[in-house]
């Protein structure tokens, strides 16, 4: 469970976020979604420690993540930011493995290679292992950095817009992996998205986010309605139900 208490930050005299208050059960999919701005990298950030608390505090599974040893946290969450920056002479393997660095100090026996080579092949990057990282496309490079952080083995899985440079089919297989982790393997996935109805579609909950505010948190069915999406993103857009699911006809 990821609790968040009276959570501000402030940066170069703006006001990032503003006094939020936030319980995540453990397990499943929570998305986060609203405009630019709204503080949702932010946030994430903060839970994941990449980012110092100003105020408040945020407990993962009752551990303050200000005060937790960085080697125990590393063992229960694994955060992939958007500015990812690798060495582009890694190959898709060497990149993948890091991921297992927290267990193995860049010791990787038998066991170890194992699993890396287990989540190469979860993310459909077996033809891509042998491959430099300057020879893929974004989106080639955005599933290896996806499945290095998934093949630290955490019971936590952070991802900051992970459908960035993804295709249309890349986006619903990488949503689908995601979804059978939390239902599978008992994984919590917290997860940032532009796109509302990758949300709808696959997250448990939605915490939606306004100018550093939550505005809402709850399922699909809660969230996706056309006046609390104006109040969230600010125009006005068409809901309608198809095969029983909601989905937001956003474009004009």
């Amino acid at each position: 469970m990821i609790e968040i208490e009276r959570v501000s930050l402030q940066l170069q005299g703006a006001q990032i976020l503003h006094d939020i208050s936030l319980t995540l059960p453990k397990g499943g999919v929570t998305a986060l979604v609203g405009p630019n701005g709204a503080g949702k990298s932010s946030l994430l950030s903060l839970i994941a420690r990449l980012s110092p608390l100003q105020t408040g505090s945020i407990r993962i599974d009752g551990m303050p993540v200000d005060a937790t040893p960085g080697s125990v946290l590393a063992r229960r969450i694994a955060i992939l930011r958007q500015d990812n920056a690798v060495a582009s002479r890694l190959r898709v393997a060497e990149l993948v493995g890091f991921g297992r660095f927290p267990h193995s100090r860049g010791r990787l026996d038998a066991k170890e290679r194992a699993l890396v080579a287990e989540a190469i092949a979860r993310f459909d990057l077996t033809d891509l292992a042998d491959r430099y990282l300057d020879t893929l496309s974004g989106g080639q490079r955005q599933r290896a950095l996806v499945a290095m952080a998934y093949c630290q083995g955490t019971d936590y899985l952070m991802l900051d817009e992970p459908l960035n440079n993804l295709d249309m089919r890349y986006g619903r297989e990488l949503m689908g992996t995601l979804r059978r982790l939390a239902d599978g393997d008992g994984r919590s996935i917290l997860i940032v998205l532009h796109d509302i109805n990758h949300a709808a579609a696959y997250a448990d909950r939605i915490v939606a986010m306004r100018c550093g505010r939550v505005v809402a948190v709850g399922t699909a069915a809660e969230i996706i309605d056309a006046d609390l999406l104006e109040r969230v993103f600010g125009f006005r857009m068409r809901v309608e139900s198809i095969g029983g699911r909601r989905v937001v006809l956003h474009h004009r």
